[in-house]
């Protein structure tokens, strides 16, 4: 083997083991099975999203850590390490990348919310909306 064709194989080797560590797999939860967890105390809900989307409309309880600060917050969510985490966002794409990064620092139970807060909404589950809120 050349040294030409043995730095292209070892370029080959990194390129798809990069590209598989970015492509974790992250389970789904459909809103309804999402809500029965998070209600029987069974999971958490963690919601990504950005701090104007959070301030209009959110699932009570849920912890609010948006997407950017996921990595550096990671020790906010340290005691759920081993319990179902479910992420969500607006749709799902967003918690989706949040999941993977969990999943990457060793969280075992993470499950992405499907569809996201849209899905819940569809299905009529609760959300608080602050913005609307009278005292």
């Amino acid at each position: 083997m050349t040294q030409t064709n043995f730095i292209k194989s070892v370029f080959t080797i990194l390129l798809v083991l990069v590209i598989s560590a970015c492509s974790t797999d992250v389970p789904t939860v459909t809103p309804n099975q999402a809500a029965k967890l998070f209600s029987d105390k069974q999971a958490v809900i963690v919601d990504v999203r950005e701090q104007a989307e959070w301030d209009e409309q959110h699932i009570d309880g849920a912890i609010f850590i948006p997407l950017n600060q996921v990595e550096n917050r990671m020790s906010d969510l340290a005691q759920y390490k081993y319990s179902p985490i479910i992420v969500q966002c607006r749709s799902g794409k967003r918690s989706k990348v949040a999941g993977a990064k969990l999943i990457n620092a060793g969280f075992t139970k993470v499950y992405n919310l499907d569809g996201g807060i849209l899905a819940w909404d569809k299905q009529g589950l609760e959300t608080v909306h602050p913005k609307t809120r009278t005292n």
